[in-house]
């Protein structure tokens, strides 16, 4: 992965003291502080209502703070459009069908870049290359709204990455993949990470968090509980239950075995593997 830069580059994107509050009076954020640094690859979870959402729709404009600032790349986000947001922070909403409206498949992933100002030949380059990575190209003559839940949540993500932001949000992507898809999708975004993209990912699917982000938010009742690297995350299991969060059962199963001298700070089923050869072959 892309290692984070020195603190005097500063961080591509940033919360100080935020709070936020719907028009109906809910309480969704408060007093949030946190730092994204440019090539980070991070899951942003917690239950639902925690305020994961609605970090994603104040990093790139849609919403803007009750009080206290969100800076993106030092500017202060409030003073800034939705589109020219959009040039650093990209988001893929929970449901795709709030960001599908073109004809077809094309024109959907086309129309960011179009939109962003960039020559028609960069513009069709990036499209093609988006639809690229999500294995959409064949359905590109197709009407977004007319396919498959899985397949509108590859077309909204793509239309995102088309845009070639340097911060990609991605809202529960895996939803309506199945287990082939999502590895696919998560394949891509890895590929995009090492790239030197800022990744963020709001899921709900803890194993997707502990094969592939480095850093991990817990959010609880509109705060930040808990940040920081995946393995302290998944090391402190209590935490991830206050906050509704239950580790992959490779991970669960690691801390079980932990009294044997398994370690406990296991994320995948193949470093349970062999942490548990390596315990009971010196044990034979």
């Amino acid at each position: 992965m892309i290692p984070c830069p020195t603190a005097d580059e500063g961080p591509i994107a940033a919360m100080r003291n935020v709070d936020f509050s719907y028009d109906d009076g809910t309480e969704a954020l408060h007093s949030v502080t946190l730092d994204v640094w440019r090539g980070e690859h991070i899951a942003l979870v917690g239950g639902n209502g925690s305020g994961k959402t609605t970090i994603a729709k104040l990093l790139n404009g849609l919403l803007r703070p009750s009080r206290g600032h969100v800076l993106v790349k030092g500017n202060d986000a409030a003073k800034e459009s939705v589109a020219a947001l959009s040039r650093t922070v990209g988001y893929a909403f929970q449901n795709p069908d709030h960001q599908l409206f073109c004809s077809t498949v094309a024109e959907e992933v086309l129309f960011g870049p179009k939109n962003l100002g960039f020559a028609d030949a960069k513009a069709v380059e990036k499209a093609d290359r988006a639809l690229s990575l999500m294995s959409i190209g064949h359905l590109k003559d197709k009407a977004p709204l007319s396919l498959s839940l899985g397949d509108r949540r590859r077309v909204s993500v793509a239309s995102v990455i088309a845009m070639d932001p340097e911060v990609l949000v991605l809202d529960e992507p895996s939803t309506g993949l199945d287990a082939g898809e999502a590895a696919e999708l998560m394949r891509a975004l890895d590929g995009l990470n090492q790239e030197g993209k800022t990744i963020i990912l709001i899921t709900h699917e803890m194993r997707l968090v502990a094969e592939h982000s480095e850093r991990v938010l817990v959010m609880a009742h509109g705060h930040v509980v808990l940040d920081c690297r995946t393995r302290v995350a998944f090391s402190e299991p209590e935490a991830l239950h206050e906050s509704g969060l239950i580790p992959p059962a490779a991970i669960q199963l690691a801390h079980r075995l932990s009294d044997f001298g398994v370690s406990p700070e296991v994320l995948t089923v193949d470093e349970l593997a062999e942490e548990v050869a390596k315990v009971w072959g010196a044990r034979i």
